[in-house]
């Protein structure tokens, strides 16, 4: 057996506050601040999760769902860019209103309970035109990104509309609003210029005058009024930084399409190299000043270690076309927060689509989709929810719920990491947080661009002062393919102390005299949980085994089902530890449901604002939703289906409830292989909440219109395509639809004889072909008390 052993020397800490020019007070006397480590909220630790969602790239009409999603994930803090393009296409003509409204984006998720942190530019780029910069800079005699005062007199008029905008709604006037970040990779990155791409491709300056540049955006922002708590900036790759007036934010994608702008698509293609962001680093330590994608121009350890653009997704360019893994993203986040992030941030969290420009109908950066930017997110561009979101729901209960565990803990690697190969996936990557001999072992079997193999025969050793905890003392440690852990190490269970566990903490709920705590076994991981005998008066197993190791009780749960251990603790507190599966644990949701904390099971996408219930379902009418603690007057009524039956086991009561079936009609009719018409007859979408068509095909990229106008296209990887009908309703009933797929072309050959009108075009092969359409059903039910 491979013994794995990690060594905690020392795990203290030197937290202290005062030196971060960053914070602020509401009017109700709610404080945010800042020490080293963490940011806080009334002077107790806050662990920030923020998820982008652009509410420019959504229809308005859809915004309050699909912010109640995200707050339904875990996210606490909505990001949002605020692209100076698409409200001032025209100079001197903005546009707030439709899904341009910032303001009433931002009441949403103030009503919700989010905060909310506003990327103001004025570069944003975002795959957006020009990086979201209007055409129109493009023809003035000034140097954009700096401080020449030409373009700075356009700047001022930017945030003086912004400020308009976000009044009332800041920080120190009850609003969410709690940051602001200025610019985005100032000195780092830039993007085409719009006008000139397919001629000479000339790009934006990257970025003038450093510090002096980005502190004098920041003034600017506050004499327009924008105001708030804390101002932010992008880090990585050399960005400006001018600390301490502004928290550098970090970040990290294992898919890097930006590699391939001048390689052939088809012919020749280069490998894309696995990424080291899967290799554990430590990101709060002097002593390690540098690291892969952290270059940081202060001392680490003054700063909080926070993040913005952990890849969430990524975008296909033309000439990368991924099919993008999900667990990617939560493994993403067990690296950054072993790594000491503190404030985790998805680029992004909610995929969209591009709005129509007046002066240019399309406003994507030219490698990308014109309207499609669903982004692989953890939410789609039409509300689909992914593996992903589920996953990553389950950490962010986890950090949020023990936010004081995490904040004080310290990162402790097994070694000097900086060498280790991403393409070695033999050897079991970890780490530990810890704090006063307690914490969290954080695992990883996944990297990027390899094939992963399940890991087996082994064990960790955590070597503390005076005693050295083996996981598992008993049996092998193993962790499947793709799979990633976080597990507790001398662990609090209201005076039980857990040695350890072989299964992942998701929260803690007080339910009565008793607390419940909820885990799941990571995929190919054997579940089991090491109690200190002493502290146990008594236990008992539903499913599982009990035995006695030294002076530890060992129970291990049944494998592939969800089991119950209840524990009497030596003070006679009543303790009980649910543990389900990694197949259960996606249709785990905890939330504050009628006045109570409760914890959900359902499979459906779950949202709960207020009293009201919905349940969203794809595909499938029945559905069960299962309640702890139950409702204490019931169910409530039901609308859009009915209560079919309700059923209750030892700890939850379970709900299964029916939508009434419906088929989105509608004919398709295949001109040519390359090419169709879809018509839908009037009221066909009735009855659902969304209907999304998925067409699979083959070709270079597809299309799809209404009456001429494009509505939605996708670059063909060879995953099925989706688009959302209802906001289309009415169109789709008068005009129907038209896809067509261009092809790709093998074996071109261009023929020009002379500079004007002599072209043609040849090809050997030309693949294109549509071979399926087929209609959705998103339903949804809604459930209120009665």
């Amino acid at each position: 057996m491979k013994n794995y052993r990690i060594v905690v020397s020392d795990d203290k800490k030197n937290i202290f506050a005062g030196h971060i020019k960053l914070g602020g007070v509401n009017p109700s006397g709610d404080r945010i601040g800042f020490t080293n480590y963490y940011m806080e909220k009334n002077g107790e630790p806050y662990y920030g999760v923020c998820g982008e969602f652009h509410f420019s790239r959504y229809d308005e009409r859809y915004w309050e769902d699909e912010i109640i999603k995200m707050k339904m994930g875990g996210v606490n803090i909505v990001t949002t860019y605020i692209f100076w393009n698409l409200h001032e296409e025209i100079e001197s003509v903005f546009e707030w209103e439709g899904s341009k409204d910032l303001r009433r984006f931002i009441q949403l998720c103030d009503q919700h309970g989010l905060y909310v942190m506003i990327r103001i530019g004025p570069f944003c780029h975002g795959e957006m035109r020009s990086g979201g910069m209007p055409d129109w800079l493009f023809g003035r005699p000034f140097e954009v990104r700096s401080n020449d005062e030409g373009y700075l007199a356009y700047v001022r008029r930017l945030y003086a509309e912004i400020g308009l905008q976000v009044q009332g709604l800041l920080y120190k006037e009850g609003g969410p609003i709690i940051g602001t970040q200025i610019e985005n990779e100032h000195n780092h990155s830039s993007a085409q210029w719009g006008l000139t791409t397919g001629i000479n491709n000339m790009w934006l300056n990257g970025g003038s005058d450093g510090n002096e540049h980005m502190l004098l955006l920041r003034d600017l922002a506050i004499e327009a009024g924008i105001d708030t708590p804390i101002y932010t900036c992008t880090g990585w790759g050399g960005a400006t930084t001018p600390v301490p007036d502004m928290l550098p934010l970090w970040g990290g994608y294992a898919y890097w399409p930006w590699i391939y702008y001048e390689t052939d698509r088809f012919d020749g293609i280069k490998e894309h190299p696995a990424t080291p962001e899967y290799i554990f680093r430590d990101k709060h330590n002097n002593d390690l000043p540098k690291s892969y994608n952290f270059e940081p121009f202060y001392q680490p350890e003054d700063y909080p270690y926070a993040c913005c653009e952990m890849g969430g997704g990524m975008v296909q360019f033309y000439k990368y076309r991924f099919e993008f893994p999900y667990n990617s993203v939560p493994a993403m986040s067990v690296m950054k927060t072993a790594e000491g992030c503190n404030m985790l941030g998805y680029y992004m969290y909610h995929g969209g689509s591009n709005p129509k420009g007046k002066v240019n109908p399309f406003t994507n950066d030219l490698a990308t989709p014109k309207i499609s930017y669903d982004f692989n997110a953890m939410i789609g561009e039409f509300g689909q929810v992914r593996e992903s979101y589920k996953r990553t729901k389950l950490q962010h209960y986890l950090f949020t719920g023990f936010q004081n565990q995490f904040a004080l803990t310290k990162t402790i690697l097994p070694g000097d990491t900086s060498g280790q190969d991403p393409y070695d996936v033999s050897e079991l990557r970890y780490a530990i947080r810890s704090h006063e001999g307690s914490g969290f072992l954080f695992l990883n079997n996944f990297q990027d661009h390899v094939e992963n193999h399940d890991l087996q025969d082994m064990n960790v050793s955590i070597e503390l002062p005076g005693e050295t905890i083996t996981i598992p003392a008993q049996g092998e440690l193993t962790l499947g393919s793709e799979s990633f852990a976080i597990l507790p190490y001398n662990f609090d269970l209201a005076g039980i102390t857990l040695k350890y566990a072989t299964a992942q903490l998701i929260t803690k709920l007080d339910v009565e005299d008793a607390a419940y705590y909820f885990f799941f076994v990571p995929e190919g991981m054997k579940g089991s949980y090491a109690l200190a005998s002493n502290d146990v008066m008594s236990v008992e197993s539903e499913r599982g085994h009990i035995l006695q190791l030294g002076d530890m009780t060992i129970v291990e749960a049944e494998e592939q089902a969800s089991s119950i251990v209840r524990l009497v603790s030596a003070a006679g507190k009543s303790v009980v530890i649910y543990t389900m599966t990694d197949e259960q644990s996606l249709g785990f949701w905890k939330a504050d449901v009628r006045g109570k904390q409760r914890v959900l099971f359902t499979d459906a996408n779950l949202l709960v604002s207020g009293d009201e219930i919905k349940l969203e379902l794809t595909d499938r009418e029945e559905v069960t939703l299962s309640v702890f603690p139950d409702f204490e007057a019931g169910l409530g009524s039901v609308s859009g289906g009915e209560l079919v039956e309700a059923s209750k086991d030892s700890l939850f009561t379970t709900y299964k409830l029916l939508a009434p079936k419906k088929e989105v009609a509608f004919t398709w009719t295949k001109v040519k292989d390359e090419r169709a018409v879809l018509e839908f007859a009037s009221g066909s979408l009735d009855g659902v909440k969304e209907a999304l068509l998925q067409i699979d095909y083959a070709g270079d990229i597809g299309y799809a219109f209404i009456d001429g106008d494009l509505i939605n296209d996708n670059f063909c990887n060879n995953t099925t395509w989706e688009i959302g009908l209802k906001r289309f309703e009415e169109r789709l009933y008068d005009k129907g639809m038209y896809l067509y797929v261009s092809p790709i072309r093998k074996g071109t050959i261009v023929n020009s004889n002379t500079t004007m009108a002599g072209w043609n075009e040849t090809a050997t092969e030309l693949i294109a072909d549509i071979a399926s359409i087929r209609a959705v059903p998103v339903y949804e039910l809604v459930i209120r008390t009665e």
